[in-house]
């Protein structure tokens, strides 16, 4: 898989003077069925997250509070993208190493995925990813 699969998604926003609402609908908005949904809060300063890559998972990942980046690999390049609106999200189809950092105070990461917890699913080791990705 490639940079170019990954996407940012913009999702619907409904304002209101009341405060606004967004939603996401499978195989609407994100291009697979919802099997499960995570969150990641309470990230201490300086701290990374994710490190790994789904030979099978896709996820959005969404900023539904704070901001924080996502560094996305496809085993030649990397790219970096910040999220801090509730209502864009980062796209990432399988096959990928993906990290998250520089998490704002009280940030909020709201995760789709396509697939329920599988540990097989995982490519851990970062040089395993690259001797993957580079056959």
């Amino acid at each position: 898989m490639t940079l170019s699969g990954v996407k940012i998604i913009e999702l619907p926003k409904i304002l209101d003077p009341r405060g606004n609402l967004s939603f996401i609908e499978e195989h609407n908005h994100i291009p697979f069925k919802i099997e499960r949904t995570y969150w990641i809060y309470d990230v201490p300063g300086g701290q990374k997250r994710g490190g790994h890559a789904f030979k099978e998972q896709q996820e959005l990942v969404v900023a539904l509070s704070g901001s924080f980046d996502v560094i996305i690999h496809d085993g030649k390049a990397e790219k970096r993208f910040h999220l801090n609106r509730s209502y864009v999200g980062l796209y990432i189809p399988n096959g990928l190493w993906r990290q998250m950092d520089n998490f704002s105070t009280n940030s909020v990461v709201l995760v789709l995925s396509s697939t329920v917890f599988d540990e097989a699913d995982y490519i851990r080791d970062y040089n395993q990813f690259i001797k993957e990705a580079n056959p």
